[in-house]
């Protein structure tokens, strides 16, 4: 009697066991799905086709939609699990809202905004990093054909823009979406490929159809890129000396060689703020007044919606007029249209602990990529994170990338690979 009881307890314990596992195979599916249609809506609308619409809301419309699907993710997670490091992320920006309500950076309604546009990106990354969405080969060959028939049409666009430049604004409205398009494309077809040599050749020859933006950041880039996808394999062994060295200090100055001449336009590389032309003055100043503001808002900045973001332009922010350059083009209160123009001088808004948090972000997903690369993986789990961080490093020079519809669109595929990594080296391990 006690032998047949256990039977039947044992024998419940598994059909429950059973149907947790189907629950837990049902939710996976779902949010497979689910998340695909979103990624892929998410790059034809809020990338390829968002300076052709017109419609600037659509990045915060996907933003909501990976909100939902993370909640729904979490609720269904047993334990209501979430990544220590986006947990810490969000302590960090709920103590930065209050830090910024508290200084009076701007309004309530400014402030909250800025929190939202700056949030975005960390929200992109980690959840996808997160929800682990896993593709069949059948869609990852329908992105990777998809990429390669949008990557002829901006081969044609910049072909053509090369007689006139003004075919970058009526095709794809700005030659930094063409960039970006570019660069989404060739990453998105580099980690739908298998990785192999004809591939990595494929993916350096759309990438190199970005030059043609004729972008001093895209040159550096793109330099970046080549020597990533050729020395992929020596990543591992790479030591810190003498070859080294002269490698990276070789790249460097090539960087600098292609770029030089906008650097000289850009910041006033080698001459004083006067005599920088009255179109790039607005970049130059907000990188001088930054410097200020890092100095007199020690440790934490001057706060949300302040100082070189959208928000601070839309809610005209009284630094600008304390700092005496509200008279500057473009960062007018009638005129604002550069001061959201670049991303470095909007860390003065977070202060040094703000660039310091910034940088170990880059680090923590360096420091992912790696760690999962020298699990075996193949090389692409480890180049396109990799040309990720160099592409935000790069471009958030002279752009606002990072907070960007492109920025969305490009921490999402982030997400992508770190979480595919992460799954290839769990099921390595339990087969080991």
């Amino acid at each position: 009697m006690r032998e047949l009881e256990n039977k039947r307890i044992f024998a419940g314990e598994n059909k429950r066991e059973k149907g947790i596992q189907q629950r837990i195979i049902m939710v996976q599916e779902f949010i497979n799905k689910q998340f695909y249609n979103l990624f892929v809506f998410t790059y034809i609308f809020g990338l390829v086709l968002y300076g052709t619409i017109g419609f600037d809301g659509i990045d915060e419309i996907c933003a909501m939609l990976l909100l939902v699907l993370l909640i729904y993710g979490i609720f269904k997670t047993e334990g209501w699990y979430v990544n220590k490091a986006f947990l810490c992320v969000i302590g960090i920006f709920i103590f930065y809202a209050c830090y910024s309500l508290y200084i009076h950076s701007n309004s309530k309604a400014a402030i909250v905004s800025d929190f939202i546009i700056q949030f975005k990106p960390y929200l992109a990354f980690f959840a996808v990093y997160f929800l682990v969405p896993q593709w069949s080969a059948s869609q990852k060959k329908i992105l990777k054909d998809t990429s390669l028939v949008i990557w002829l049409a901006m081969l044609c666009i910049g072909i053509v823009a090369q007689a006139n430049f003004l075919v970058f604004k009526y095709t794809v409205g700005h030659v930094a979406y063409f960039a970006a398009i570019v660069t989404s494309s060739s990453l998105l077809y580099l980690y739908c490929s298998d990785g192999s040599k004809k591939d990595k050749a494929i993916f350096l020859l759309m990438l190199a159809t970005g030059l043609l933006s004729g972008r001093a950041k895209f040159y550096g880039f793109f330099i970046v890129g080549a020597a990533a996808v050729i020395f992929s394999r020596y990543i591992c062994n790479l030591r810190l000396n003498f070859k080294t060295l002269l490698v990276a200090a070789i790249g460097i100055a090539a960087m600098i060689a292609v770029s030089w001449q906008k650097l000289v336009l850009y910041f006033g590389v080698g001459q004083s703020i006067e005599s920088v032309p009255d179109d790039f003055l607005a970049r130059a100043m907000l990188y001088t007044t930054a410097f200020e503001i890092f100095q007199d808002y020690m440790p934490f900045g001057s706060g949300f919606a302040s100082f070189a973001s959208f928000s601070s332009g839309t809610h005209y922010s009284e630094i600008y007029e304390k700092y005496g350059i509200e008279s500057v083009k473009g960062i007018s209160r009638d005129n604002y249209s550069y001061i959201a123009d670049t991303y470095y001088p909007c860390l003065a808004q977070f202060g040094i602990v703000g660039v310091v948090l910034y940088l170990l972000f880059f680090l923590f997903v360096f420091g992912k990529a790696l760690k999962f690369y020298k699990r075996n993986l193949s090389d692409k789990h480890f180049v396109i994170p990799f040309l990720i961080i160099c592409y935000f490093l790069i471009e958030n020079i002279a752009d606002a990338t990072f907070t960007s519809h492109r920025g969305l669109f490009i921490m999402m595929l982030l997400g992508l690979v770190l979480s595919e990594s992460k799954l290839l080296v769990l099921k390595k391990s339990n087969h080991d």
